[in-house]
């Protein structure tokens, strides 16, 4: 079976970067190319998201294109797989919206380094740009586990070079950071993802839960860590977090947007895929996910009472909401003999919200730092009067990190509650704590920076032009669409959740009957 629509989502940046890398000269038309590719790809996956038929009689895994003998090497099969299901569709939609919104905010990337005596490159800038979304569409339609993880390093290349390259402050020393720690990190999965083969014969993620019950004999607990430190790399989980700061911090506007809103949803959604072939070891550490859960949403919401920079306060902040992923899958262990899909929807949720809520937040921030040029939030005061669009954005911005009802934030978060606390009382209760400092520090940043008396050095600054209004009308509408319509998404999100809560609850019966 081919569709061909999957690959079209994967390709149709890449093939743009290959034709703008050839092809590419004046610096306007190459901006105007990109946008046009980056709103064909956002209507394309958005395509991809609407066909999904959530129907009881509809199948798991539709939109396939699949190629069975990839690559035909005897004892070695290697699948071109690629499908989508209730858990990845949503996911492949918030990449086509954030790579609209990436692209959007470099319109000005050019005259950005030529104000700082530097090449502009801006045909090169979206070459990076463009490939990065592709890998990325890769990442979350792959079901082959080794065209995974080749997608899974592919976007590692365009991200060093946008941080390092078009960066600021210590850009080489922070994209180096990311690549280091990445690439270890892949040493793992590569490693667990030979043992799943060798153990089962397949690379077929589809087939793998059923094949890892008949083998038997495969060192379960040993595959599930060396993947989980893959996924925590990446989501990033305490204390592999050490990279997230540096380089959001250090990276251009769209490298940071896309790096929040989409590359650590690569680590949420491989956890996710890793329950489902390996739901009993799920179940046997879900107490050190809601301890991970939970040391992640405190110490980063209490790190982030420590900023004074825009960019490492959400950086922190987005630590910190990270956790609510790992508390909701700490629900997989179920209680009472039951396993509730509550928690584990709240917990795939959170990585769409997270995704729409902090792209705008970082983008907000790096509309302010062009035109203000520095992020010390006690430099600055009072731009909402120069700048109303930017303002009331970022006051709606931080209304749903801190979770809001009729916001996003709020559907996503509320949802972890429910499903955790019947399994981990005063885990859970901690982690809601956190949300009361998450309301702290974001009203804190919104009143600094945007309300209170106007610094005499910033009375000249300009309001959002037309173009920056896209991408900011965009990921708000995303925002309340979410909020106020949540069935939306989440509906498409339980077609995901519930094979997995099935092999958690089989697991449950097994293991109470021997």
């Amino acid at each position: 079976m081919f569709t061909g629509w999957l690959t079209l989502a994967v390709f149709l940046p890449i093939g743009a970067a290959a034709l703008i890398a050839l092809l590419g000269r004046n610096a306007r038309t190459v901006r105007i190319f990109a946008a046009a590719v980056s709103v064909v790809e956002f209507l394309l996956t958005l395509y991809i998201f609407s066909a999904y038929d959530t129907s009881e009689d509809a199948a798991q895994f539709q939109l396939v294109d699949r190629v069975a003998d990839w690559i035909p090497i005897e004892s070695f099969q290697v699948q071109y797989f690629l499908a989508v299901d209730g858990l990845s569709a949503p996911l492949v939609m918030l990449t086509g919206l954030l790579g609209m919104v990436a692209v959007f905010a470099s319109w000005s990337i050019g005259e950005q380094r030529e104000e700082q005596g530097e090449e502009p490159r801006v045909r090169e800038y979206f070459v990076w740009l463009l490939a990065l979304q592709g890998a990325v569409v890769g990442v979350f339609t792959s079901l082959d586990f080794l065209l995974f993880f080749v997608f899974w390093e592919l976007e590692l290349i365009p991200m060093f070079f946008l941080i390092s390259i078009w960066g600021s402050g210590r850009r080489e020393y922070s994209a180096m950071k990311f690549l280091i720690f990445t690439i270890l990190g892949s040493a793992f999965m590569l490693v667990g993802i030979l043992i799943l083969y060798f153990t089962t014969g397949s690379f077929d993620m589809t087939e793998m839960p059923a094949l890892v019950r008949q083998a038997g004999s495969i060192p379960a607990l040993l595959v599930f860590l060396l993947l989980f430190v893959a996924f925590a790399v990446k989501l990033p989980a305490w204390p592999l977090h050490t990279w997230l700061p540096d380089a959001h911090t250090d990276a251009p506007t769209a490298a940071s947007v896309m790096l929040a809103g989409v590359l650590l949803k690569m680590g949420a959604y491989g956890m996710f895929r890793l329950g489902g072939i390996l739901p009993d070891v799920l179940r046997d550490v879900s107490w050190a996910l809601a301890t991970l859960g939970v040391i992640n949403i405190l110490y980063g919401a209490a790190v982030v009472l420590r900023q004074t920079d825009m960019k490492r306060l959400i950086a922190f902040s987005s630590i910190s909401h990270m956790g609510f992923v790992l508390l909701g899958l700490a629900s997989a262990v179920g209680v009472a003999g039951q396993v509730s899909s509550v928690g584990l929807t709240g917990a795939s949720l959170q990585m769409f919200t997270h995704g729409v809520i902090t792209g705008l937040l970082f983008l907000l921030v790096g509309y302010v730092y062009e035109r203000a040029h520095t992020r010390h939030i006690p430099d600055l005061g009072g731009l909402a009067g120069r700048m109303p669009i930017l303002g009331a954005a970022l006051l709606v911005a931080g209304l749903a990190s801190l979770g809001l009802p009729s916001t996003a934030g709020f559907v996503s978060e509320i949802h972890v509650f429910i499903g955790t606390f019947p399994v981990w009382n005063w885990m859970t209760a901690l982690g809601a704590f956190g949300v009361v400092l998450t309301a702290g520090y974001i009203l804190w940043m919104v009143q600094r920076v945007m309300f209170g008396p106007l610094n005499p050095r910033f009375a000249d600054l300009r309001d959002a032009t037309p173009i920056e209004v896209v991408p900011i009308a965009a990921l708000i509408i995303a925002i309340m669409v979410v909020g106020i319509f949540p069935g939306t998404i989440t509906n498409v999100f339980v077609t995901g959740i519930e094979p997995i809560v099935e092999s958690l609850q089989m697991d449950l019966v097994l293991s109470r009957i021997n």
